[in-house]
């Protein structure tokens, strides 16, 4: 072994005694699925219906990290049965196995609670004899769950827990729409194609060039433009990782390079960021000396997966409108807590009163004569963003180069005009962020957004010391 080899070996060793589940641990968590499943089965033999409950997810196959309090339990019911009677029984069996349980909604109710410590999700779905006739998404699970437990043992699911720590460690695992990263699903599929947590990461700095495509059993049907593709092995027309974003897959290659470069457990167990004071976020605005605008508004009562896509669309939208006006845009965020924030930051805060608007070559009569016939009289009655309404009349139009061109009004001199005004609702938004603009925010610009540190100091000091 080589030096590095060493240096790796011994990361790997260190981490993986840190997050491998202890016996006790492992046995506290057999008896409460036990005890879970024996309420569940109880609850069962009272409905009009047959019925039947297992164990899934990372608990059930032995892959989860230490400390990790989720036991997932799916309850499925006859094919026959329709969606009212799924939902029904349910939730009768996941109160009567949760008393003090509380309904959560994903694609259908289920019922979620604790257990001496555990945190339990009851969640019905269908018992159908193949992973292609699903009814719900969540009907996919114990397909999932029947073909890695046939295929990880021990030795592969610590190599699974290993891969899963270090996504978490570099911010890129997790399937929800916040994070848009590796679920535990894709990771396992992942360790299991290479073979182990080493050869995985060798892969994904040496041999990746996305497009990246898997398919375990090879049986695709479908084609996919995501950058990582791995074929679902109990569905031929499924991408398990096409929530993954580019930037999650590039983050992985980054930080699997930095791994086998220079191997160290803080890529596995970062330290929490440090977050900015208000004064040390406006140190930032004037050694930057830029412009930061921030639209602070009340964050909508939404689940966080209708939540952050919605917030990502809207800053996406704000941004493009900014930059078409000429504010120059150099980064977006969005954060979000009790209040959300859409914030970007701007190169270019104030723009001078007039245009340039370009009119056609003037030997393009036809267009030119239409061009040149508009303006003459010193109107623009175009109704585009060039000329406000009751504006003063443009200059030309005149003759540069080849072409006619006109210097009109600009509408809005500087981006905190812009973002007051009514023409921000004219940008693409998502439904509930507009609606909660709509009644009313606030707008800080350049200095003034350091009275965002309060609440997102930690994540104004990842904007303004940004790492991979």
């Amino acid at each position: 072994m080589t030096g590095e080899d060493d240096d790796f070996e011994a990361v790997v060793a260190a981490v993986g005694d840190r997050i491998d589940p202890g016996e006790r641990e492992r046995q506290r968590m057999r008896e409460a699925v036990a005890a879970l499943t024996e309420r569940a089965e109880e609850a069962i033999a009272d409905l009009p219906v047959s019925g039947d409950v297992i164990q899934v997810g990372s608990t059930a196959r032995g892959t989860w990290i230490s400390g990790d309090r989720d036991i997932d339990l799916f309850v499925r019911f006859p094919a026959d049965a329709d969606r009212e009677e799924l939902e029904s029984y349910g939730l009768r069996v996941g109160h009567a196995v949760l008393p003090e349980g509380r309904e959560e909604y994903a694609e259908h109710p289920y019922v979620t609670g604790e257990y001496d410590g555990f945190d339990v999700d009851l969640v019905p779905c269908y018992r159908l004899d193949s992973a292609t006739d699903i009814r719900s998404a969540v009907d996919r699970t114990p397909f999932h769950n029947e073909y890695l437990d046939e295929r990880i043992d021990a030795d592969l699911a610590g190599e699974v827990r290993l891969f899963k720590q270090f996504l978490k460690g570099i911010g890129a695992y997790g399937s929800d729409l916040r994070t848009r990263g590796f679920s535990g699903y894709l990771t396992e599929l992942l360790v299991l194609e290479y073979g182990g947590f080493r050869e995985t990461v060798e892969a994904a700095a040496e041999d990746w060039h996305p497009p990246v495509r898997f398919d375990p059993e090879d049986h695709g049907q479908a084609e996919f433009d995501d950058p990582l593709v791995v074929i679902d092995p109990t569905d031929p027309e499924r991408n398990v990782a096409a929530v993954c974003a580019p930037e999650n897959v590039a983050r992985l290659q980054h930080y699997a390079r930095e791994l086998l470069e220079r191997p160290r457990e803080d890529l596995f167990f970062p330290d929490p960021t440090d977050p900015l004071s208000a004064d040390e976020v406006r140190d930032h605005v004037r050694k930057r000396g830029t412009t930061p605008v921030a639209l602070r508004f009340d964050a909508p009562d939404v689940v966080e997966d209708q939540l952050y896509p919605q917030l990502r669309k809207s800053v996406s939208g704000v941004r493009k409108e900014l930059d078409r006006r000429g504010f120059d845009a150099l980064r977006a965020a969005t954060f979000a807590d009790e209040s959300a924030v859409l914030f970007v930051e701007l190169a270019v805060a104030e723009r001078p009163a007039v245009e340039r608007h370009e009119g056609p070559p003037v030997h393009v009569r036809q267009h030119a004569e239409g061009f040149y016939g508009k303006y003459a009289d010193g109107s623009d009655d175009s109704g585009g963003s060039g000329t406000a309404a009751g504006s003063g009349p443009p200059y030309g139009p005149f003759i540069d180069g080849d072409r006619y061109v006109v210097e009109r009004e600009r509408e809005f001199e500087t981006a905190a005009a812009f973002l007051e005004s009514d023409a921000l609702f004219g940008v693409a938004l998502g439904v509930h962020v507009e609606s909660a603009l709509a009644n009313g925010y606030d707008l800080l610009v350049g200095e003034a957004v350091g009275e965002l540190a309060a609440e997102f100091g930690a994540e104004l000091a990842e904007f303004f010391d940004p790492e991979p």
